[in-house]
């Protein structure tokens, strides 16, 4: 807990407990000294028996040390569940004995008839007590009549989501959009204020002109512009794909990219590095880490928590695009652009998240592309799997681009692949690799399910703008 300074230090009064609700104490910084201190008494020789002798006592106080943090429990107990039952006559039986496993059960163990026990899994968000400022009723003036609003909106779990105006379209769907929604449009006008915004949106045009079809982290890396701003600026040129070869990408109003062969090496390729005893290596050996782990969760109950800057759109237009604030290291120029490895595959590097979302014209090696264009000249028909390209197109691509990164792997952590010394074993390895549980790798393919708030675009950019 203490090598996080974002965790709380939690205390169980009944650690054996697994149903006990711990206190959570916060971190603060102090400058106190720790101090060891001896009480020492010496008594007296009693010479009355009758007369009472107080002992002699000394205190020796030595400095220890300095404390630079100390954790303080400052909120309330949560409420306790305990595995109980309560019978007929009112008499509660505890259940520890029988709803836990402390060791290995034969199958009677599981096949009691127990009263139904389902504790909750947590009773109280906050452990200090908030004051709730009600709002007063709204006084309208006279004929005031409520607008119509739908039943989906009136009461619920969060706030509705903000739009912006952007355009889905299926691979299924005939038409595909020619222009903006007029909502687009006016957010668009309300936000370009300064020159700055109409400079990046010149930019982003001219992209858009040399390629039709781009990802959200491609633009990132060509144009400098605040993320919220570009929120508003992409449903203004471009409609985004939900389904088909080039889902989670931004493609240029008027384009339709299931109508020209060309457009195949704009198709997006779902890459994910490989790990697992079969390819050598475990998760924890691969240098490129995960975003979030699970062993990393913190309780939802705090007494301090720092508050989310919001964006309004007055910010925006004061510039909290591409401008910003004199005092910034980067330059105005440069500030919220991305590295080209958020979407560029090159040989000999790593990508930066075990999960990427490639075009198939920005896997810079020779012969991936080779694989690309095995059927230029010759496609007949563009599928939803796979496009304008071959089938497997993609399996093939994720085969070599493994089999690249294990090299990598390979040439930094040598120890990793010591029981691999000759080359017939190397290539026993890699055609198993590539080739033989194709099946296997395909069905963990297709049951992933994104988890959200990670920062690759096809998990999350729908929901700016649902």
């Amino acid at each position: 807990i203490y090598a996080d300074p974002a965790k709380r230090l939690e205390l169980y009064f009944r650690p054996k407990d697994p149903y006990c609700h711990p206190v959570c104490a916060n971190r603060f910084p102090t400058s106190t000294m720790l101090l060891r201190v001896t009480r020492r008494s010496r008594k007296k020789q009693q010479v009355d028996p009758e007369e009472q002798i107080q002992p002699e006592v000394q205190f020796e106080m030595e400095i220890l040390g300095i404390v630079t943090t100390v954790y303080k429990f400052q909120g309330m107990s949560d409420f306790q569940y305990l595995a109980m039952h309560s019978g007929p006559d009112g008499k509660q039986t505890s259940m520890y004995d029988k709803v836990l496993m402390l060791k290995p059960e034969k199958e009677e163990f599981f096949n009691r008839d127990l009263p139904l026990y389902i504790p909750p899994p947590i009773f109280s968000r906050l452990d200090t007590p908030v004051d709730y400022f009600y709002r007063p009723d709204i006084q309208h003036r006279e004929g005031y009549n409520n607008p119509q609003v739908s039943g989906e909106n009136l009461i619920g779990l969060s706030r509705a989501r903000r739009p912006h105006n952007a355009i889905f379209v299926n691979f299924d769907d005939e038409e595909i959009p020619t222009k903006p929604l007029d909502a687009a449009v006016q957010n668009w006008k309300k936000v370009c204020t300064n020159p700055v915004d109409k400079k990046v949106e010149e930019e982003l045009r001219k992209l858009f002109e040399v390629r039709p079809v781009w990802s959200r982290n491609a633009v990132k890396a060509n144009i400098s512009v605040h993320p919220d701003k570009l929120k508003v600026l992409l449903p203004y040129l471009a409609y985004y794909m939900l389904t088909g070869p080039w889902r989670s990408l931004w493609v240029r109003f008027g384009y339709d990219p299931r109508k020209h062969p060309e457009a195949k090496i704009y198709q997006v390729l779902d890459f994910r590095i490989r790990c697992g005893m079969k390819y050598g290596y475990a998760a924890t050996d691969m240098p490129v880490k995960a975003k979030r782990s699970t062993y990393n969760y913190s309780l939802p109950i705090t007494v301090k928590k720092q508050g989310s800057h919001t964006v309004s759109v007055h910010d925006l237009k004061q510039g909290l695009g591409s401008a910003g604030t004199s005092g910034a290291k980067k330059p105005p120029s440069s500030r919220y652009k991305l590295k080209e490895s958020i979407y560029i595959f090159r040989e000999g590097a790593l990508p930066p998240y075990r999960q990427m979302f490639y075009q198939l014209c920005d896997l810079n090696v020779e012969s991936l592309q080779k694989i690309v264009h095995r059927n230029d000249g010759t496609e007949s028909e563009c599928t939803e799997r796979d496009g304008w390209c071959l089938a497997k197109t993609s399996d093939d691509l994720r085969d070599s681009m493994s089999l690249m990164i294990k090299q990598i792997i390979r040439s930094t952590r040598p120890a990793l692949f010591s029981n691999t010394t000759s080359n017939e074993d190397g290539k026993e390895q890699l055609a198993y690799e590539s080739g033989e549980d194709e099946d296997d790798e395909e069905e963990e393919e297709e049951d992933f399910k994104p988890s959200d708030g990670s920062e690759n675009e096809m998990e999350t950019e729908i929901l700016d703008y649902v």
